[in-house]
């Protein structure tokens, strides 16, 4: 079954090294949280808010061991009212046998967490 994780990070500054470093340092908590295996990996969607560089992405995904084949798309967010400045979202698709509710959402640095409801369950 294919299942969704949602990660989110705050980062201080709009520059590459640290957008880079924050990336791969959420999609690791991600991995190891869940206790991922790179082959259940299906794919990885990473978004940041409008005021950060889109341009760093798969880069910082790359350095992780087993990243060589698995689809990264990166993307710029539409701001929206009442959007967070300078935040990092991930969804990593993963085949797995394990429930939604099984599953472990990453939110660092304070960062928004997306669908709110789902984590109350």
């Amino acid at each position: 079954m294919l299942r969704g994780i949602r990660g989110a990070i705050t980062v201080s500054a709009n520059q590459k090294d640290e957008i880079e470093s924050q990336t791969e340092r959420l999609m690791r908590e991600i991995i190891e949280q869940n206790e991922l295996d790179s082959e259940a990996i299906a794919s990885v969607f990473v978004s940041v808010t409008d005021d950060l560089d889109a341009g760093f992405p798969a880069a910082s995904l790359r350095k992780i061991d087993g990243f060589t084949y698995v689809p990264v798309m990166c993307m710029r967010e539409i701001p929206v009212p009442g959007s967070l400045p300078l935040a990092i979202r991930i969804m990593v698709h993963v085949n797995t046998d394990r429930s939604q509710r099984e599953i472990k959402h990453v939110y660092l640095e304070d960062a928004v967490k997306l669908r709110p409801d789902l984590l109350e369950k």
